[in-house]
């Protein structure tokens, strides 16, 4: 349609008409306490759940990895069809929705203008989708699948040619389009729920088409407090597995080894303090700017690492790790008859119950910042805008740890030892290596500080009942409570408390599967019921 036809108001009166409606209104169930404006039953539900969650992992460490793990590991064991299917579906949805009539609908109405520019936009989802993993995962992750260190992809013969191409086209698989598809849907449905129908934005609001006026009441309860704990519990791991990265990369480079888990603990402080200031000035002053930041010193540290390197070398191997990509990714796509248990339950499936468990957090974020796109540009740029941009990363980094492993080069030479030290290990064997690692861990930090202040945004946004401008007190809350939560799990029971929260935070991957299944449903009854009266209101402009 022409969008910059002048509609008469009328018409678009009617065409609002022609939407969902309801008497519900944003802040409908909440309290104003202590200059926090909180909704009742999810902030307080939410906030016990939280409290007895930390204590339970911290005062009987044993019983919480016992019961906790278990219960991952029946997630991870007794689903990995439905995760694995799940994903898929994602995917094969996601392009659907590219290719239909409903990829024209506008997020935010037929004359939406974007907030921010697509570079910015770009920058945002990418550092608060999956920064600090690459940083953690890109040498670490296809050195692993080569060297056989945790199992193999499609059990091939370790360090064999087949293997590096399997480790590379493996690594893709679980960075590239599939989790970010899942994100796409989370991400859009919310975004169209609450820009087109102008309902809170709440991971409840998805559902009204199936729900009608329940989902502002129990169910609606249950959907958002699981993705506020959801979000809450992989931040705090993310905050802990991040600052140990960190923390081993000044150990490295320095020599610092404080007593403990001390030097951890003062990297949060000080990344929490950061993020304080971050969210407290908001999307365009906070977000933003960091997110802008991470990218221009990503985009630096990896044309070091491919001219420092063998840049024509490495131009090739980006060709082939997309070759790689797709070669593979229908074969390990398949959810059953794997005999590849390993790698199948202790990397793809570990992963997907992951990238589900964090979606309400990314899929939240992304769509606070998405107004004004198309369905078709949202979905085309959460999904292949990242994936590109990961195929070049993972290449990079990814190929230059196998060069050094399969050269027998430095410390890389007898494969993964630690996980957190594989990229300063890769890096000290180049040029500048000192001052490269240096900055590997200042991305690092500023990478966490980006999720957590983006973090806290959404979790203030749920437990505001959808109010998009809730006060800054608000949100520097939630921003000094992330910190204090990994505090309070680093040093009360180290790092194996943060893999106990760690494995909470997997579990509940799967409600979520179900969610997220029921989650397309709903969203395609909302899209073909915006389609519908547009096309009715375009129909009645003809006479115009």
């Amino acid at each position: 349609m022409n969008e910059h036809r002048k509609i008469p108001k009328h018409l678009l009166e009617k065409f609002r008409r022609r939407l969902y409606s309801t008497e519900h209104r944003v802040g409908d169930n909440n309290v104003k306490i202590l200059g926090l404006d909180l909704h009742r039953p999810v902030f307080f539900t939410t906030a016990i759940a939280v409290v007895g969650f930390v204590l339970f992992a911290l005062l009987l460490p044993q019983t919480a990895n016992l019961w906790l793990n278990g219960a991952k590991d029946w997630v991870v064991n007794g689903f990995d069809w439905l995760f694995v299917s799940t994903a898929n579906i994602m995917v094969i949805f996601c392009l659907i929705l590219i290719v239909s009539p409903y990829g024209s609908i506008r997020i935010g109405g037929i004359y939406a203008k974007p907030d921010f520019n697509r570079r910015s936009w770009l920058s945002m989802l990418f550092a608060a989708g999956m920064g600090i993993g690459l940083m953690f995962w890109s040498v670490a992750e296809p050195l692993a699948y080569a060297s056989g260190w945790a199992g193999t992809p499609l059990n091939i013969q370790a360090d064999t040619p087949e293997a590096y191409r399997a480790a590379m086209g493996a690594t893709m698989y679980h960075w590239g389009l599939h989790p970010w598809a899942i994100y796409a849907v989370v991400g859009l449905s919310l975004a169209l729920f609450a820009y087109n129908f102008r309902f809170p934005l709440t991971m409840r609001s998805v559902f009204y088409p199936l729900f009608k006026e329940k989902t502002w009441g129990l169910p609606g309860h249950i959907i958002d407090i699981l993705a506020v704990l959801a979000t809450i519990f992989g931040l705090a791991t993310s905050l802990g597995l991040g600052a140990q990265q960190a923390a081993s990369g000044l150990n490295y480079l320095f020599g610092w080894n404080f007593a403990g888990n001390s030097l951890e603990i003062v990297i949060i402080i000080s990344v929490t303090i950061l993020a304080t200031f971050s969210v407290a000035r908001g999307l365009d002053g906070g977000v933003k700017l960091l997110s802008n930041i991470n990218m221009m010193v990503a985009l630096l540290l990896l044309l070091f690492v491919f001219f420092v390197g063998n840049s024509f070398g490495l131009l090739g191997k980006i060709a082939q790790t997309t070759v790689d990509y797709a070669t593979y990714i229908l074969p390990l796509s398949n959810p059953v008859g794997r005999s590849d248990n390993e790698f199948f339950h202790g990397w793809t499936v570990f992963y997907w119950a992951w990238w589900i468990s964090w979606s309400p957090f990314v899929g939240m974020f992304i769509a606070r910042i998405s107004k004004g796109r198309t369905v078709r540009e949202f979905i085309t740029s959460v999904m292949l805008a990242p994936t590109l941009v990961t195929i070049v990363w993972m290449t990079v980094f990814g190929q230059s740890g196998l060069s050094q492993y399969k050269n027998q080069v430095g410390e890389l030479a007898g494969g993964v030892s630690n996980a957190s030290l594989t990229l300063f290990q890769m890096l000290e064997n180049l040029p500048l290596g000192a001052i490269t690692s240096l900055v590997a861990v200042v991305l690092v930090m500023v990478f966490f500080i980006t999720s957590s202040d983006s973090g806290s945004l959404v979790i203030d946004t749920i437990t505001a009942g959808g109010k998009l401008e809730a006060s800054i007190m608000q949100r520097i809350f939630w921003a000094v409570a992330q910190g204090l939560i990994a505090i309070a799990l680093l040093y009360g029971g180290g790092a194996e408390a943060l893999k106990t929260i760690q494995s909470g935070s997997v579990s509940t991957g799967l409600p979520f599967t179900s969610i997220l299944i029921v989650m397309c449903v709903s969203l395609w009854l909302g899209l073909r019921r915006i389609y519908k009266a547009r096309e009715q209101m375009l129909s009645e402009l003809e006479k115009y």
